[in-house]
Formats: structure tokens, sequence, C-alpha cells
């Protein structure tokens, strides 16, 4: 029996790049009719229980999604057996994540840009010490790599 998809998004924090992607992929499932469970999670505790940084709550918004209520998490090994995908945002991130992962995970692990033509192994920069243009700009990133992502996916499925 095919078990059922499910995406993690992770980058630092889980305060900018995660949400964001979280928040993208979900838009993006929507109107693929992907039947997903979607969540996003940090490689460091600093903003645990935190909502997104404003910036990224302020881009989320203009592009009509509210992302006000979601709270930043640590990844954990269990998330490697609880999802199907687990999405870094950043190399850093990737490695992190490569030294957390069980030897038993059955979670497939990528970079979100490799689902993106001619992105292949490309981060997305994290905006965090950057200004409201730079979220705008990650926001571009994750987008693309959430609707590429979605493709893939539903390819999988079909």
């Amino acid at each position: 029996m095919a078990r059922k998809l499910s995406v993690l998004f992770v980058c630092m924090g889980n305060i900018c790049r995660s949400p964001l992607a979280e928040a993208a992929f979900r838009a993006a499932a929507a109107r693929h009719e992907l039947d997903v469970h979607i969540d996003s999670a940090g490689t460091g505790n600093w903003h645990v229980g935190d909502p997104p940084d404003r910036r990224a709550r302020a881009v989320a918004r203009q592009n009509g999604i509210d992302i006000d209520h979601y709270r930043a998490r640590v990844v954990t090994e269990r998330d490697f057996h609880e999802f199907s995908h687990v999405i870094a945002l950043d190399h850093a991130n990737l490695e992190h994540l490569k030294l957390l992962r069980p030897e038993d995970a059955t979670a497939e692990l990528a970079l979100l840009l490799d689902h993106v033509a001619q992105r292949e192994g490309q981060a997305v920069v994290d905006p965090y010490y950057g200004t409201a243009h730079d979220f705008t700009i990650t926001w571009r990133d994750v987008s693309e790599g959430a609707e590429a992502l979605a493709l893939h996916l539903k390819q999988k499925v079909c």
C-alpha cells in the first residue's frame, strides 16, 4: 500500500523560508488537487513556538495567504518516518538533515530548487538579515519550487 504524500520544509529557524515554502506549497497542492500533509520545521531551536517573521507574514499576505497562525518547531528524527519528503531550503540545512536522518528513515531528502529545471542544486537565499524586497525574492523562489514539486508529486501519484 502506498504511503500518503507528506512534505516537510526545513530551514534554519522556521520563521522565514520554510513557512513561506509551506504556504506556497499548500497553494500549489490545492491548485493541483494533491492530497498531501504539509508542515515546516527548523534545524535550530531559537524560535520554537514563535510565529513567522513579520516580513514573511507580510509577503505571504501580499500573495493572498495568511500564515499568522504558523508556529516554529524543530525537525526531529521522527519526521524522517512521518513525512514522505523532507525538503531543505539550503545546503547547510540539507547537510544538517543528512546527519540527523536515522539509518532506517523512509523520507526522500532534497533541496526545494532541485525540482526546478536548471536550478538543481541551488539554495533559496535566507532573507532574514535583508529587507522586505529580499522576502519578495524568497517568495518568488519558494513559489517556483513549490509549483515544480507539486507537479513532480502529481506525476508520481497519477
